[in-house]
């Protein structure tokens, strides 16, 4: 592989940007019509993200090329989403033999759609630049499937577990504690990080979906926390036909969200509704290791029914000297009293965020719906919080670059 792109193939990938704010969203979309053909290729894809008019995971795709694209010339500014898909690509158990799919898919949408604008010399370097990319991901991939292949409890590829207990959290979310069919240790995985399943779903192609970790590390079970979507496939039917014995594929835990070692700041966790669910694994790791920095909890959702884990976290404050828990119920039911079932009634503002936690010392963890994200990032940037102090989740299709 070069170790850089010749400055032709900059210039003319950079000469595209117009054509691609223009047409971007054709072309992805003639892209995926072509992978889609082959069901090989089509089953390595998370569906859910696909449909629509649009599909969410076309518009992604599409903003991250034109990020590649505007940045063809500093790559290093790709670094984080480079990570981000790597580790999505991880979980979905994507390989080097994968690549030219995308890659012929990709070069035949811009040609189909462009047209003649689509020249040879375009075509070539569009080639180019997206197999450059492309062994980039497919050497971090590599180096990643190692690491999990190597370590205590490790393992690629798809690995049965069983599910050992169901438990309701609320009326919306069920947690699901899974335990190896083969009875071996399983990776102690970073607080935060997720796990990819493959379901077999009757009367469907298999189904991809991501679930965050919802306990702590413990190198002997997973616990998922999953919320019953409005016509969510997935969910339905693990809320409706996964019980206790019931067997699941699932591959290593991914991501690059997640808490590592032991804080040297103050530490707040903001979830908004299901985005709890890796926060929980943060909390529960803190509480074990007995971190000496502060630490707040934060979470905002609807009511008391839709609260999950809510005495969960209570008793773990309980026996946390250093942890404090604010809770926002939206729209408290007539019966829920305040400062036993919610602490706070409406939304968490940017006003009660930055005037009530740490802005000047703390590292934030956040999770939940885009629009949240968005509020609260946006509050603590604003009020002086570095970037590299905000982490955050969301969950639904990001800018994968092959799947998702």
């Amino acid at each position: 592989m070069a170790d850089a792109l010749n400055g032709r193939t900059i210039e003319l990938v950079k000469a595209t940007v117009p054509a691609l704010e223009a047409h971007g969203l054709q072309i992805l979309k003639e892209m995926y019509a072509r992978m889609f053909q082959n069901p090989e290729i089509r089953d390595l894809f998370n569906q859910s993200h696909h449909g629509g008019e649009e599909g969410a995971q076309p518009r992604a795709l599409t903003a991250a090329i034109l990020a590649y694209a505007n940045n063809i010339d500093n790559l290093s500014a790709l670094a984080p989403a480079v990570e981000r898909i790597a580790q999505k690509h991880v979980g979905l158990q994507i390989l080097p033999e994968h690549y030219p799919y995308v890659g012929e898919a990709l070069l035949g949408a811009i040609g189909a759609v462009l047209g003649d604008a689509a020249t040879e010399e375009i075509l070539e370097a569009w080639g180019e630049a997206y197999w450059f990319l492309a062994n980039i991901l497919i050497a971090r991939e590599q180096r990643v499937y190692e690491e999990l292949s190597e370590a205590e409890g490790g393992w690629n590829g798809w690995r049965d577990f069983r599910v050992e207990e169901v438990v309701p959290e609320s009326s919306v979310i069920s947690s699901f504690i899974l335990r190896p069919c083969d009875g071996e240790a399983v990776i102690r995985h970073k607080p935060g990080q997720y796990l990819t399943f493959w379901l077999d779903i009757p009367g469907h192609p298999p189904v991809k979906r991501n679930y965050s970790i919802s306990n702590a590390p413990n190198g002997e079970f997973y616990r998922i926390s999953v919320k019953r979507e409005p016509q969510g496939l997935a969910s339905g039917w693990l809320h409706e036909d996964a019980k206790a014995g019931t067997v699941l594929k699932v591959a290593p835990p991914a991501g690059e969200f997640f808490m590592e070692g032991k804080p040297a700041r103050p530490v707040v966790l903001l979830s908004g509704g299901v985005g709890l669910t890796p926060l929980i694994a943060m909390l529960e790791t803190l509480v074990a290791n007995d971190a000496d920095v502060p630490v707040h909890y934060v979470h905002g959702t609807h009511n008391r029914d839709t609260h999950a884990m809510r005495k969960h976290v209570r008793d773990l404050a309980a026996g946390a000297a250093n942890l404090k828990v604010s809770v926002f119920h939206q729209t408290p039911l007539e019966d829920e009293a305040a400062g036993d079932d919610y602490d706070h009634a409406g939304i968490i503002t940017d006003e009660w965020l930055t005037a009530e936690t740490p802005v000047g010392q703390a590292d934030y963890y956040i999770c939940g719906p885009r629009p949240f994200l968005r509020a609260a990032v946006s509050a603590l940037s604003m009020n002086g919080v570095p970037a590299d102090r905000i982490h955050y989740e969301f969950f639904g299709p990001a800018d994968e670059l092959l799947a998702a």
